[in-house]
């Protein structure tokens, strides 16, 4: 990434370096190894409690294995790590046993614990994070059969999902690609065709498989998202509008702080894969754009950032939840970088600590899924379940390992 400024760190923050992230990413891994394999059916187990207690005879979500499969794939190859890539060999061998649909092809939502489908829906969201988890155990383990698998969710998504005539995609289909009545992605959300999230973890899974296998269909489908974000997504107030009907009337006017800057840094990304061909500095406007608006009306005076607020901008959630520190870390590090402006490296670091101080469970490891804004644990969510796995958290730290590794001075210029 060329930087037109100096920028500067102070190196003297032992939490802010690339070893104390790869530190906290092997806590949490290690962590996921300890607790969460099944030796008695395989896979990982479907649920701990926010208190610790294992459930082995919970469902297993389609989302914890792909993201489970990502994140040991990942660190895997990063860190030259044997029990990460036997991890990631194991969420594999597992995903494609039990939620594999041989007969129609794509992954079914939720299986029980014995292996066998219990919800048999074909979620767009969660083929796209097959698609993101299968590039990546391909890098790590050079297995064609990721690949192809990866390429045939691609396939299907373009044909079954995508509106040929609207545009965009649509969110949720039945066992056979039948459209399913409802839309929802979980019981929170509204029933609504088209979903700002399922839009950005396609966008996600498109771009990181165009670094493995840049074909041009797959840059077309990319360029194409990015355009619908443009369009839909992207309001002019700086925040993303999260809910649209089938012929894009928007429906609900809440903005979640951590979609937003989730969705800055990782639009950024996929432009900058792409960008003989669209406007790259147009792509950085927004993004930074969106940060901004996120770093106004989300972060508090304490560092830490809330979740939901409403059309008036008031905070309607003021939770800090594990997955929205996790991406404020890197979405206000990576506007530090595109603009060299100081806020975001300060709002980076305050959450950074925030986190630290509040959301990491010092006494039994990992993170809690979120504290009040007193600070106090929410033990009534999961620490690991359909929702939570080491994927923000665990990516949080592969990022910024990355991007700071990169800085060995107290001044970095590229």
């Amino acid at each position: 990434m060329k930087l037109e400024r100096q920028l500067t760190i102070d190196t003297t923050n032992l939490e802010w370096s690339a070893g104390s992230f790869e530190a906290e990413l092997h806590s949490i891994l290690q962590w996921w190894l300890n607790n969460m394999i099944d030796e008695n059916r395989g896979g990982f187990i479907g649920r701990i409690d926010g208190r610790g207690n294992k459930y082995p005879k919970a469902e297993k979500g389609l989302i914890l294995n792909t993201r489970l499969l990502w994140t040991f794939s990942v660190a895997a190859k990063r860190c030259n790590n044997i029990a990460y890539r036997q991890a990631a060999h194991r969420a594999f061998q597992y995903l494609n046993n039990h939620f594999l649909d041989v007969a129609n092809g794509g992954y079914y939502w939720m299986v029980d614990y014995l292996g066998q489908p219990t919800d048999f829906k074909k979620q767009i969201y969660g083929q796209a994070f097959a698609i993101y988890a299968l590039g990546a155990y391909y890098e790590l383990s050079t297995d064609e059969r990721a690949a192809d698998l990866a390429i045939e969710l691609i396939w299907l998504i373009e044909k079954y999902s995508y509106d040929n005539l609207n545009g965009g995609y649509r969110s949720v289909f039945e066992e056979g690609w039948s459209q399913a009545k409802d839309m929802r992605l979980s019981a929170k959300d509204v029933d609504e065709s088209k979903i700002m999230n399922t839009h950005l973890h396609i966008l996600e899974a498109y771009a990181s498989f165009y670094r493995v296998r840049p074909f041009p269909t797959l840059k077309t489908a990319l360029i194409r998202v990015l355009g619908l974000f443009e369009q839909y997504f992207c309001r002019p107030n700086g925040s993303l509008q999260i809910y649209f009907d089938d012929h894009w009337n928007p429906v609900g006017d809440h903005t979640s702080f951590g979609h937003d800057i989730e969705a800055s840094w990782l639009l950024y990304e996929a432009a900058v894969l792409v960008q003989e061909e669209i406007s790259i500095l147009k792509w950085k406007n927004i993004c930074l754009h969106l940060a901004q608006k996120v770093l106004d009306n989300g972060l508090d005076e304490r560092g830490a950032l809330a979740y939901e607020a409403n059309a008036a901008g008031i905070v309607i959630d003021d939770d800090r939840h594990w997955w929205t520190q996790a991406e404020a870390v890197v979405g206000f590090w990576n506007a530090f970088e595109l603009s060299a402006d100081p806020q975001y490296r300060d709002a980076a670091f305050s959450i950074l600590k925030y986190i630290n101080q509040h959301l990491k469970d010092q006494q039994n490891g990992e993170w809690h899924w979120r504290v009040t804004v007193k600070d106090q644990p929410v033990y009534t969510e999961n620490k690991a379940g359909p929702w939570k796995a080491p994927y923000h958290n665990g990516r949080m730290c592969l990022e910024m390992m990355q991007r700071l590794a990169h800085y060995r001075d107290p001044a970095f210029k590229s």
